[in-house]
């Protein structure tokens, strides 16, 4: 059977280091190519052709989620010795450029001046793949980007409260993954790897509050037939978390995730629509913008 790394590597992945990696979004493509964006940028501002997406854990999670794009078949255990943060930023930001020569060929299709700015990316998504907060120097890792006028995003599925806790450098905007309205569900489509995961992810909910950061946000990835329903529960973990936003996007069948799901599980624009609406009225939450392409709503109570 085909290792984690032949398998990444195969999917455009680039292995930074010995456990980091970054891959060209599909929105900085789209930016390049057909001058479309990512809805971060029509929510928050970031420019989709900048955005740095990495992860410094890119084998290593504490789940294996049914919605999950990558290969979690193939979790490898953390390693004895880890990158410091400095050479991790400096590989991905090379990596980065390594996988943006190619469009130096399609110079008739690609808008040259973003592709001369998309070699120098102001944003990092610290993301991608694994759980991030499994890398020991986050906050480091943060401060080494920041140190070079990145803004950060980093999105964690919840499970390490002890991380967040104690981290010195938060990022701008905290990400948060509620990928289930109770227990039985969480189990069931997320596959913890650890033991209490959804007593961790409610504890890491009620620290998040008191975080202070530009931008807490929980993340719900709806998945027809799977986590749609419960909107009572999910409205008393909100009001526990009290984010800044909610951001409630449909899952995509896309990548690994296609073996384990049906194109039917991915609710259209309108299911999500008609999700958030009930969770309107439950939380006091309003929809405050959307991204029909991704299937995103933006909620906030501001």
């Amino acid at each position: 059977m085909e290792d984690v790394w032949s398998t990444l590597k195969r999917q455009k992945y680039k292995i930074v280091g010995a456990h980091s990696a970054v891959k060209i979004c599909h929105w900085t493509k789209k930016s390049l190519i057909e001058n479309r964006v990512c809805y971060k940028q029509k929510f928050y501002g970031i420019e989709s052709h900048r955005c740095l997406q990495m992860t410094p854990s890119v084998a290593w999670c504490t789940h294996k989620c049914l919605f999950c794009w990558r290969p979690v078949e193939y979790n490898e255990d953390t390693p004895y010795s880890y990158d410091v943060p400095e050479a991790i930023v400096e590989g991905c930001i090379n990596a980065q450029r390594e996988l943006l020569s190619g469009y130096h060929g399609f110079l008739e299709k690609v808008d040259i001046s973003k592709l001369k700015e998309a070699e120098n990316p102001t944003n990092v998504a610290i993301s991608l793949a694994g759980e991030p907060t499994l890398y020991p120097d986050l906050s480091g890792l943060i401060e080494e980007f920041r140190k070079r006028k990145f803004s950060t995003f980093l999105v964690t599925n919840g499970t390490t409260p002890d991380v967040l806790s104690s981290m010195d450098s938060y990022p701008d905007n905290l990400y948060i993954t509620l990928p289930a309205p109770t227990k039985e569900i969480y189990e069931h489509i997320c596959n913890p790897q650890i033991k209490d995961g959804w007593s961790k992810l409610n504890e890491s909910l009620e620290l998040i509050q008191k975080i202070k950061t530009k931008r807490r946000i929980l993340r719900l990835t709806l998945v027809k037939d799977f986590n749609m329903k419960g909107v009572e529960e999910y409205s008393k973990l909100i009001e526990k978390t009290n984010p800044d936003y909610i951001e409630a996007k449909a899952y995509m069948f896309v990548g690994y995730s296609r073996k384990r799901l049906e194109v039917e599980n991915m609710p259209m624009f309108d299911d999500v629509l008609e999700f958030c609406k009930e969770l309107e009225v439950k939380t006091g939450y309003k929809s405050i913008d959307f991204a029909k392409d991704s299937r995103v709503i933006l909620l906030s109570r501001n």
